[in-house]
């Protein structure tokens, strides 16, 4: 507990000092591995994962090279977790739960967008400590947006505080849902749920940008279905920091470590995420 409370404060001081070098390393990391190759990609560029809708790019992979070294090296000590080594070797990704300080990365949240030339995708860059997320960073570079969130700091874009809001009273909830094209047919049956009166769900895109989405009050809700910490951790915190909440469908917060009931939502207010999370319970 001692070590972990002096890890804690050390990763308190580079917040301090070293936010800044983080978001400088994602921009130059996006800036030569990402955007170069945006509406450039051949055939050889792109490679399917586990399904047709699964995929990735040369930009993904180096991306996270990218990030992977520069990261470490302005944290020493520190250890990534990143969406294409975990593809590689899937026991990599127990370090969320370790005692080293984690970054959980994504280098391009929303590769089918990517490839096909829509501007909503992002890179996610987390930084975790005991399975807390401390720090993140939301990127959007096509979009020239960038979004910061450091634990009990609050949350900014571009520079300018973010505050989610509170959705219009007698307005129904627009939610964005886990996509058809990435769910099974029990998992579209638990979000049956927002077919009714009051939500007006649909297909989510990048789920980076759909929480940065929420932090900024266009969106009330998410609700997703699966639980891989390179897709939710960074925007979790962005969503707090601004103002919102996130529980899983048994009344508990969003855990980065896993062993999560789901779905799950994250919502622009708490009143907002226990009333989705009592629907995603009634449809299980």
């Amino acid at each position: 507990m001692i070590e972990t409370q002096v890890i804690k404060e050390s990763i308190d001081d580079f917040l301090a000092r070293q936010t800044a070098d983080v978001e400088r390393v994602i921009r130059k990391a996006a800036a030569e591995e990402i955007t170069p190759r945006f509406r450039q990609l051949t055939e050889d560029d792109v490679v399917q994962k586990s399904a047709p809708h699964d995929l990735v790019t040369t930009a993904d992979r180096r991306a996270e090279e990218f990030l992977t070294r520069e990261l470490t090296a302005l944290l020493p000590g520190s250890v990534v977790v990143g969406e294409e080594a975990v593809h590689a070797d899937p026991d990599s990704y127990g370090a969320i739960a370790g005692t080293a300080p984690v970054w959980i990365v994504d280098p391009v949240d929303g590769t089918r967008q990517y490839v096909h030339g829509d501007p909503g995708f992002c890179t996610l860059v987390a930084l975790a400590l005991d399975g807390v997320v401390l720090a993140s960073w939301t990127y959007a570079p096509a979009l020239d947006e960038c979004a910061v969130a450091i634990r009990g700091k609050g949350a900014t874009l571009n520079g300018e505080p973010l505050h989610a809001g509170t959705p219009e009273p007698g307005r129904p909830l627009t939610v964005a849902t886990s996509h058809p094209d990435f769910t099974t047919d029990e998992q579209k049956r638990s979000l049956l749920g927002l077919l009714a009166e009051g939500f007006t769900p649909r297909p989510c895109g990048s789920a980076g940008l759909e929480y940065l989405a929420v932090a900024r009050g266009t969106l009330d809700a998410v609700a997703f279905t699966w639980e891989l910490a390179w897709d939710h951790a960074a925007g979790l915190l962005l969503v707090e920091e601004a103002g919102g909440a996130h529980t899983t469908r048994d009344g508990v917060p969003f855990s980065i470590t896993g062993g999560n009931a789901l779905p799950f939502t994250a919502a622009r207010d708490e009143a907002t995420a226990r009333r989705v999370a009592e629907v995603l319970a009634h449809a299980i």
